[in-house]
């Protein structure tokens, strides 16, 4: 008798969601710590170029792979809906250029302690933004790891002292300004979740950059600053490795590894995966740049990958993960 192959989904056993869950976790985790390896290579950067005129760069060095990329994903381009289209443009001019400017502009314009103790808030825009967009449901108890988590990174940046005096040091333009960085960056996680669903995560990494282009292109042209690259030939080689490995380390290596695990995390989750960012900072200040790591930030740090570690073995456990159909 002959076979006929019929189309039927299969569902993946309990265990495979258990091992996708966990280790689509710990992929987010590592690409966001790799986001930590930024300084490394920007420091040097910046003493030639301005941030704008880096970032530039970065995303045209990341182009020349991403356009091959795009080219041979380009079947998923057809029937991209407004939706989709309003998500992809969130991911890369909100979650890229604007949130950084608006970080920026509030460290400039605001008490910088401020600023930075409102831009934690980030993980609690993700986890509204998911529950109202995605309709996820938040893993058991929650509010206390959220808690941890928060306490953990807090400790990472101010340490065991308070960083404001006043409550008129928070209400202030600086501050409404790092709000808006950190809602743009927690709801780029929450698009980022829905497109992985949708596409390929080359595709969304690919076209995370291709799109910031035109809009780096007009922040860059408005800035009207100089470019001054360097001519001797020893600096010149010294700024093209530094950009190069900017570009392809913590810019397109982070960003693949982060939407391949993101496909099978939660937003509400991935987004606790990230503060895995910080605590690499902090880590390269200290072993790079010989900044001493006190007790209360060596305290966020084991505050942090506990909560790691628990949401991780929930993953395990028990997952409830919506796994893209290949």
């Amino acid at each position: 008798m002959e076979n006929v192959s019929v189309g039927v989904k299969i569902k993946p056993s309990r265990p495979l969601e258990a091992a996708r869950s966990k280790s689509g976790f710990w992929l987010v985790v590592l690409g966001a710590a790799l986001w930590g390896a930024d300084p490394l290579f920007r420091i040097i950067l910046l003493k030639s170029l301005t941030s704008a005129q880096i970032v530039l760069l970065e995303h045209i060095i990341i182009a020349l792979i991403a356009i091959p990329v795009m080219w041979k994903n380009r079947d998923e381009l057809r029937g991209l809906g407004w939706k989709q289209a309003g998500a992809l443009l969130f991911i890369s001019w909100g979650g890229s250029a604007a949130a950084t400017i608006l970080f920026t502009m509030g460290l400039v314009n605001g008490n910088p302690n401020a600023v930075l103790l409102l831009q934690k808030l980030q993980p609690l825009f993700a986890i509204v933004l998911a529950r109202m967009l995605l309709k996820e449901r938040l893993p058991r108890h929650f509010s206390w790891l959220i808690i941890l988590a928060l306490a953990g990174t807090y400790l990472l940046t101010f340490g065991f002292t308070l960083p404001i005096g006043h409550w008129s040091e928070i209400v202030h333009v600086g501050s409404l300004l790092s709000l808006g960085a950190a809602a743009l960056w927690g709801g780029s996680t929450v698009m980022g979740r829905l497109m992985v669903g949708q596409m390929k995560y080359e595709t969304v990494t690919s076209l995370r950059f291709l799109l910031a282009l035109p809009l780096l292109f007009a922040i860059t042209w408005n800035e009207g600053a100089a470019w001054n690259i360097p001519t001797e030939s020893g600096a010149f080689a010294a700024v093209s490795l530094n950009l190069l490995g900017q570009a392809l380390l913590p810019g397109l290596l982070s960003l693949l590894v982060y939407y391949k695990g993101l496909t099978t995390t939660k937003a509400s989750v991935a987004t606790l995966a990230e503060l895995s960012f910080p605590m690499v900072g902090v880590v390269i200040n200290w072993i790079a740049f010989q900044e001493m790591i006190t007790l209360a930030q060596a305290f966020g740090f084991m505050l942090i990958w506990m909560t790691l570690f628990i949401i991780s073995r929930q993953s395990q456990e028990s997952p409830e993960v919506a796994l893209k159909s290949s």
